[in-house]
C-alpha cells in the first residue's frame, strides 16, 4: 500500500480490492482523500457484544504487565482465540461423551512409515466438526470436510471520512448490499473539534511573512489576501485552521512518468492537507483529484518583460511622429504633383505669356515663356508642403486645381504631424520587441519560460493551437532550462536579462509585479487565456 501512494496510484481511476479479513487493521489515511476506490472484508464485528466486552478488558489491562496492549487486536489475534475456543469446547464435548482421549499405553510412533493413525484422532476429529459456537469472528461452525460454513464477512468500503460498511457475505445470501442515505456536501460537523491544515504558497500579495514575523507565532506571522480570504472562510464555517506553507514551494503538477502529484495538489491528494487557499488556478487536470470552489478571481496568462529603456532623440527623431510609410508616399505625392503641375502647364496656353521689353531692349521673343518648368514645379510645390508659397502661382485652370488639391492634402498631412509631434514631446516613447505571443514565436533573440510545475506551464503542454505548440516545443528543448522554480525567480531573471528574457505568469501578479519597485518590468499584449483561481479541497471533502 506505500508503494501505491508512492507512485500515485491511489487517485480517482483506480480500484482496488484489500485481499485479507481486517479492513479496518490496515492504516489507509493516505488513501482517504486520494480518489480512488478501496474495497475490503472485515471478519471482526466490533459492534457485537462479545467483542464489545473483550474491548473494554482489552483497554483496562496495564500496560507494564501486558506490553502491545496499548493497540488493539488485529483480526489474526480474533481468529487465534475462536481456535482455542473451538478446542476446548470439542474437548468438553469428548468429555460429555465420555470418550477417553488419555495417552495411557503405546501412544504410536510418530514417525511410523507409513503413518500410523492415533486411535482417539477419528473420535477428535469428529467432535471437531461437530463443534457449533459464537466467537469474536461470529458463528463457527464446520462441514463434513472440516471447512468453516455459516460465517458472515462485512464488505467495507473506503470513505474520506473512514471504512465505511457498505454489505455483507454470507453463504446462504452472497453479497448483500446495504443503502446508504447520501451525505450532505456541506456536513462540518466531523472537523469542528479539531484543526484543519490550509495549505499555500508564499506569493506576493496573495501571501506574504510580515516584516516582523519572527515575534509572531501560528498564522499571525502571515498577511495578504489569502490569509485575509483563509480567516474569513474559517469564522464562516466555523472550523479552527492551522496555516502551512507548501515544503516544495510549487503549486502543484502531475509527473508525466511516475504520475506523482506535487506541490499544494500532492498536499491535498495524499492527507496532508484538507484545504488549500492559494492562488491555484482551476484546471480540469487538477479537477480530476481535487475539487474546486467557484472562482474568486479571473485571470489569464499574460508575457512579462523587462520594462525598455526610454528612446533617446536622434537627428531624424523629427520623423517620429508619422511612419516610414507615410514619409515615402508623401515624396512620391511631392514629385508627382510636381510633375503633373509641370505638363499641365506646359500643355495650357495660359501659361505661356509674353513680357514687355524695357527700355534700351529688343522687343519680345518669338517664343513666350513659362514660368512653370521642373524646377519651378518642384519649388512651388515645395513651398505649398512647408505652408510658405512662393513668388509664382498657375495662371491656368488645371494648374489652378492641381495645386488646390496639393493644398489641401498638406493643410491635412501638416495638422497631423503638428498633433502627432505635441504627444511626441510630451510622452515618453519606449519601444518594446515584444508585443504578443505571435512575436515571441517568431524569434530566438528572446528566451522565454514559465513557472515549473505549474498550469502555466501545462497550458502551453496540452495546447493544441499552432503558435502554443511551437511555443512549448521551444521551452521544453532550451538550454539552460526556461522553467523556474518559483514565481521570484522569473522575476528576477526578466530583470538581470537585459531584455533578452520573457516570463509567461498570470495576469494578476503580472500586473502586481509592474505597479512595485524598481518599476522595471512590464505586461505586454492581451491575456492568453481566460480562467481563474478556486479554493482547493480533497475529493468528497466535507469543506467542499
Amino acid at each position: 500500500l506505500p508503494q501505491i501512494v508512492s507512485v500515485g496510484k491511489h487517485v480517482k481511476g483506480y480500484h482496488y480490492i484489500v485481499a485479507n479479513l481486517g479492513f479496518k487493521d490496515i492504516s489507509l489515511e493516505r488513501f482517504m482523500h486520494g480518489g480512488a476506490n478501496v474495497t475490503g472484508f472485515q471478519l471482526v464485528d466490533f459492534s457485537t457484544p462479545m467483542v464489545t466486552k473483550l474491548m473494554q478488558r482489552w483497554k483496562k489491562l496495564d500496560q507494564r504487565e501486558y506490553p502491545g496492549s496499548e493497540t488493539p487486536p488485529k483480526y489474526t489475534s480474533a481468529l487465534t482465540y475462536d481456535g482455542v475456543l473451538v478446542i476446548a469446547e470439542t474437548f468438553r464435548n469428548l468429555r460429555r461423551q465420555k470418550i477417553d482421549i488419555s495417552r495411557r499405553g503405546n501412544a504410536g510412533d510418530c514417525l511410523a512409515n507409513p503413518a500410523a493413525p492415533w486411535g482417539q484422532g477419528i473420535d477428535m476429529e469428529r467432535t471437531l466438526k461437530q463443534v457449533r459456537i459464537q466467537g469474536l469472528t461470529g458463528n463457527v461452525q464446520f462441514d463434513h470436510y472440516g471447512r468453516r460454513v455459516n460465517y458472515t464477512m462485512d464488505v467495507f468500503e473506503l470513505k474520506n471520512t473512514g471504512p465505511r460498511k457498505v454489505g455483507y457475505w454470507n453463504d446462504m445470501d452472497k453479497l448483500v448490499l446495504i443503502q446508504h442515505e447520501p451525505t450532505l456536501g456541506n456536513d462540518t460537523s466531523a472537523i469542528e473539534n479539531r484543526t484543519v491544515v490550509v495549505t499555500t504558497i508564499l506569493e506576493a500579495p496573495y501571501v506574504m511573512f510580515k516584516k516582523n514575523h519572527d515575534t509572531f507565532e501560528g498564522n499571525d506571522k502571515f498577511e495578504g489576501y489569502c490569509v485575509d480570504l483563509a480567516s474569513e472562510i474559517a469564522k464562516h464555517i466555523g472550523i479552527k485552521y492551522k496555516i502551512a506553507i507548501v515544503p516544495d514551494g510549487k503549486y502543484g503538477a502531475r509527473d508525466p512518468e511516475t504520475k506523482i502529484w506535487n506541490g499544494m495538489v500532492g498536499e491535498l491528494v495524499y492527507g496532508k492537507a484538507e484545504i488549500a487557499v492559494a492562488p491555484l488556478t482551476i484546471t480540469l487536470v487538477r479537477e480530476e483529484v481535487i475539487d474546486f470552489s467557484k472562482p474568486f478571481m479571473s485571470l489569464g496568462i499574460s508575457i512579462m518583460i523587462k520594462k525598455p529603456q526610454k528612446s533617446k532623440p536622434g537627428v531624424f527623431s523629427f520623423l517620429d511622429p508619422l511612419a516610414y510609410e507615410i514619409w515615402m508616399c508623401i515624396v512620391f505625392a511631392y514629385i508627382g504633383v510636381s510633375v503633373v503641375l509641370f505638363l499641365v502647364s506646359r500643355f495650357s496656353p495660359y501659361e505661356w505669356h509674353t513680357e514687355e521689353p524695357e527700355d534700351g531692349k529688343e522687343g519680345p521673343s518669338d517664343q513666350p515663356p513659362n514660368e512653370f518648368g521642373i524646377f519651378n514645379s518642384l519649388w512651388f510645390s515645395l513651398g505649398a508642403f512647408m505652408q510658405q508659397g512662393c513668388d509664382i502661382s498657375p495662371r491656368s485652370l488645371s494648374g489652378r486645381i492641381v495645386g488646390g488639391v496639393w493644398w489641401f492634402f498638406t493643410l491635412i498631412i501638416i495638422s497631423s504631424y503638428t498633433a502627432n509631434l505635441a504627444a511626441f514631446l510630451t510622452v515618453e516613447r519606449m519601444v518594446s520587441p515584444i508585443e504578443s505571443a505571435e512575436d515571441l514565436a517568431k524569434q530566438t533573440e528572446i528566451a522565454y519560460g514559465t513557472l515549473d510545475s505549474g498550469s502555466t506551464k501545462e497550458f502551453f503542454r496540452r495546447s493544441k493551437i499552432a503558435v502554443y505548440e511551437k511555443m512549448w516545443t521551444y521551452m521544453k528543448s532550451a538550454e539552460p532550462s526556461v522553467f523556474t522554480r518559483t514565481t521570484a525567480e522569473g522575476v528576477a531573471r526578466v530583470r538581470k536579462s537585459k531584455g533578452k528574457f520573457a516570463f509567461l505568469l498570470e495576469s494578476t501578479m503580472n500586473e502586481y509585479i509592474e505597479q512595485r519597485k524598481p518599476c522595471d518590468t512590464m505586461k505586454v499584449g492581451g491575456n492568453l487565456d481566460s480562467k481563474g483561481y478556486g479554493v482547493a479541497t480533497p475529493k468528497g471533502s466535507p469543506l467542499r
